[in-house]
């Protein structure tokens, strides 16, 4: 039941969104979010509260830890917000490429054509694709395949 005062309690915020009400008092003890006041030992939220939780939901489903989103929501104007998200964006794209690979070998293991897909040509050259560059970093896939002519028949 909604506050007859349009705010709303802690029950009634974290219950919006299928939370539970101990994972706001977290967000609150990590700085993410503020009660707008308390009646008593009671936390009162408004519909800014709302919005803010929101993006707090959808930021952790992008993959943004606490930290991260509490510097993007806590930056003291536009512009550096947008940066911090900047940077944030270029591990998105990475971590969607790297998945994008894993994708590929597992969906390629299991439409193999051989009877043991550990030993199919095909699923060693994604593998091999998968490898580190040299300055450390992971890269998805790479142009020359790991085989050569052997594979053509087991793709």
């Amino acid at each position: 039941m909604k506050s007859s005062d349009g705010e709303l309690t802690i029950g009634e915020l974290a219950g919006a969104f299928g939370l539970a009400t101990h994972v706001l008092r977290h967000w609150e003890s990590v700085g993410l979010l503020h009660p707008a006041r308390r009646v008593g030992d009671r936390r009162r939220y408004t519909d800014d509260h709302r919005f803010r939780v929101a993006l707090i939901v959808q930021a952790k489903a992008a993959g943004l830890s606490l930290e991260q989103i509490r510097e993007v929501v806590e930056a003291p104007d536009g512009s550096t917000r947008r940066d911090r998200l900047a940077a944030f964006l270029t591990e998105l794209d990475e971590r969607i490429e790297r998945l994008r690979a894993a994708r590929e070998m597992v969906a390629h293991a299991v439409g193999c054509p051989r009877e043991d897909f550990l030993a199919c040509a095909r699923l060693r050259e994604i593998l091999h694709d998968c490898r580190a560059h040299e300055d450390g970093t992971a890269r998805a896939h790479a142009r020359e395949p790991f085989g050569g002519d052997r594979v053509g028949a087991e793709r």
